[in-house]
């Protein structure tokens, strides 16, 4: 069993057979906008760019940050330096032409209710959680062009390119329709339940 198309065909060329199953989400419910603005200390005019990543080379920070600079907006990066990133970063953040916030948060419904849109330019990804995630919170998101993001667009998924910042300031609610309807459709709780289901009925281990 794999998560995507990408790994299934891989597996199949060493002569496994396989099924792909993707992971599962729950719409966030419950996210407090105003309250974690406010811990964040954004005003409710500020445009606010979350990064929902560690801060290592595939993530790709200086397009996330050249995007949030070209828009005026306030960067916020949510997770630690790792993978010997934290000179990298200092010097990336400091050389910023935007407001910068480095902060966690354990409430995942909080970043996306709390941000304006989201940033994932990614240059590689096993799966990559937040374009789904954002797509179920109705926001909108940059996308880079790792393998799996190839899958996601050919599913009909609409995402921002690196190149085109813009996009996350269009107000496209068509697009934020379309995107959370398909990651309902492919990535919801259900969706791995009957997956699951059929796998096992297939091979006969249902009770």
């Amino acid at each position: 069993m794999t998560i995507n198309r990408i790994a299934a065909e891989e597996m199949a060329d060493h002569g496994f057979e396989t099924t792909v199953i993707y992971n599962g989400f729950a719409p966030p419910v419950g996210g407090d906008r105003a309250g974690r603005r406010e811990v964040l200390g954004v005003a409710d005019h500020e445009l606010l760019l979350a990064h929902p990543v560690r801060a290592i080379e595939r993530k790709n920070l200086p397009v996330a940050i050249a995007a949030a600079e070209s828009l005026d907006a306030t960067y916020w990066l949510l997770g630690p330096a790792e993978e010997g990133y934290d000179d990298t970063l200092a010097d990336l953040l400091a050389r910023a032409r935007c407001r910068v916030l480095h902060q966690s948060c354990d409430v995942q419904a909080d970043i996306y209710a709390a941000s304006d849109a989201v940033l994932f330019p990614s240059i590689w990804e096993g799966f990559g959680n937040p374009p789904i995630e954002a797509s179920l919170a109705r926001r909108p998101v940059m996308v880079g062009h790792y393998p799996f993001a190839a899958e996601l667009r050919s599913m009909g998924f609409r995402f921002g390119e690196p190149d085109d910042p813009g996009y996350l300031v269009r107000d496209d609610h068509q697009a934020l329709d379309l995107n959370e309807r398909l990651a309902g459709e492919h990535f919801s709780i259900a969706a791995v339940a009957a997956a699951l289901r059929d796998l096992l009925e297939r091979a006969g281990w249902l009770p």
